[in-house]
């Protein structure tokens, strides 16, 4: 599996209980209810072209860490875990860097063979993408999206979390998601104090190239 960020991006379900199971109703019912939840998850993403938030990540070996995402469609997003953090994440529109500061190390992937993919589509399409998940196993209040690409399950599994809030474009926010890997790895990410659709820098999604620097920590930002 080429993506191997879930340990930075980091079991564990969003910290909300399940919802009840459904009541008794028949499948054409349940399948119009899945495709207006799709459409109006889609609807959002499309409406959303910028994010900024705070992320708590908590990998499945319980690890936490904290930091700040800012996002730009199509294709651009950046994950700083602070300054005292040798790591950060990068995109620059079309290619995923992880550097890491203290080996002095760039690891690359084309945003397309990623999980995130599906958050930095500025069209994006569901359709043959993505499933709503039943209510027994998405958090009360929530529409929960497992996304994935299906002629290359190895880029992994990303499940997508969003509340119902009439504050959010198409009636939802994101507010998180999980991501599962080729290597049965799990992340989750959880975010707070978003903020839609204000003008990002093209300098957010640039960074410092450690290799061949002889200091062992540069400065990572813009």
């Amino acid at each position: 599996m080429r993506f191997l960020i879930a340990p930075l991006l980091c079991l564990a379900t969003l910290g909300a209980a399940a919802a009840p199971a459904a009541a008794q109703i028949g499948p054409a019912a349940t399948a119009q209810s899945s495709s207006a939840a799709l459409a109006q998850i889609e609807s959002h993403l499309r409406q959303v072209k910028s994010l900024q938030a705070d992320f708590t990540q908590t990998a499945d070996t319980g690890a936490v860490a904290k930091g700040k995402m800012i996002l730009a469609k199509p294709g651009k997003v950046r994950f700083d875990f602070g300054k005292d953090s040798p790591l950060l994440i990068v995109s620059n529109g079309s290619v995923l860097s992880m550097v890491d500061y203290d080996v002095a190390q760039v690891t690359r992937w084309p945003v397309k063979e990623t999980p995130l993919a599906l958050l930095l589509d500025d069209k994006v399409s569901l359709k043959g993408r993505a499933t709503v998940l039943p209510p027994s196993e998405t958090p009360e209040g929530f529409i929960a999206i497992e996304g994935r690409d299906p002629k290359h399950p190895e880029y992994g599994t990303i499940t997508l979390f969003f509340q119902k809030t009439p504050k959010g474009p198409a009636g939802v926010m994101l507010m998180g998601w999980r991501v599962l890997d080729g290597q049965g790895r799990t992340t989750l990410v959880q975010l707070a104090n978003q903020k839609l659709n204000e003008q990002v820098s093209d300098s957010a999604f640039r960074f410092k190239d450690p290799r061949g620097l002889r200091t062992s920590r540069p400065g990572r930002t813009r």
